[in-house]
């Protein structure tokens, strides 16, 4: 077997994921920094990637607990590690996986935090829609809870993202894959509203329009992130709703609400852009109340 250096493997490995898979830059950051963590560690060791065995992981991950690094975070490093050490030996740089037998730390998942329905429209109407930026921020709370997006896709989207005949949008997640998500008459509603009033007159200087479907309050580009977070902070003492809600817990309580009235699992899991359903599967704790409102209801035992 031909002897390379880590530094090739490491190259050949991004660039896989790069080309091969299309990752996003914030998942090839991730992947860099746990990678580059673990071979600062057998750097120690005076040991090659090519040369690392079983016991070298393990000996990393008991490192990783005296550096008191939390269980989440451990396996976030192992998988990142199990994913490059199955690319070496998938391409011959390897003759075996040192992690093939490695299982991953258990996770105790926390369970999403959710608005209820109540809730979900006293945050819809807090906005005051007689001003463009109400306008603006009612069309993405609405559009929040109709699709279910993460905050980095309303931030992205352009301004032909929204099919209005079809009543559908097209969003780009993580990987840049593309999803076509329904949307309600509500969101439609609003979304028209702001894109054919409200949008032009923020715009103050249409040489900075990139396109960009949400704009800043001073009409010079993308409405970012940390704006959006601020923005549903903002309506959320409005509305009175004594939570700590972020543009996650809106995404929680789409597919929430969904599977509360019977959504299947598989149609929710495309909707959010989920690649693995057991991601999803976080959500059955919804189900649970109305099993057992059904299992009173119909079991001839359950009373």
């Amino acid at each position: 077997m031909v002897d390379h250096t880590t530094s090739f493997l490491v190259d050949s490995f991004f660039n896989f994921l790069s080309i091969e898979r299309n990752l996003s830059d914030n998942t090839l950051s991730a992947y860099s920094r746990d990678i580059n963590r673990f071979l600062d560690f057998i750097e120690t060791k005076k040991i090659k990637a090519d040369e690392v065995k079983a016991s070298t992981i393990l000996e990393y991950l008991g490192y990783l607990r005296e550096k008191s690094i939390s269980v989440r975070s451990s396996s976030r490093n192992l998988s990142a590690l199990k994913t490059f050490y199955k690319f070496l030996a998938r391409e011959n740089f390897i003759e075996n996986n040192p992690t093939l037998n490695i299982d991953t730390p258990k996770i105790f998942k926390k369970l999403p935090s959710y608005l209820t329905r109540d809730e979900v429209e006293s945050l819809l109407a807090a906005p005051d829609t007689e001003t463009p930026i109400g306008i603006r921020d009612k069309a993405i709370l609405e559009l929040f809870y109709a699709t279910g997006v993460r905050v980095t896709e309303i931030v992205t989207l352009k301004t032909g993202s929204i099919n209005y005949n079809a009543g559908f949008i097209n969003v780009f997640g993580k990987g840049s894959k593309e999803r076509i998500v329904p949307l309600n008459r509500s969101c439609l509603h609003w979304l028209e509203e702001y894109q054919k009033d409200a949008r032009g007159s923020m715009i103050n200087d249409n040489r900075t329009d990139a396109g960009f479907l949400f704009v800043n309050a001073r009409g010079s580009g993308s409405l970012s992130r940390v704006g959006v977070w601020k923005m549903i902070k903002k309506y959320t003492l409005i509305a009175g709703i004594m939570k700590n809600v972020s543009p996650h817990t809106l995404r929680h309580s789409f597919a929430t609400h969904l599977l509360e009235n019977d959504a299947d699992l598989r149609s929710v899991q495309i909707m959010l852009g989920h690649s693995d359903i057991s991601t999803t599967q976080i959500y059955t704790h919804v189900s649970n109340e109305r099993m057992k409102r059904v299992y009173r209801q119909f079991h001839p035992r359950a009373d």
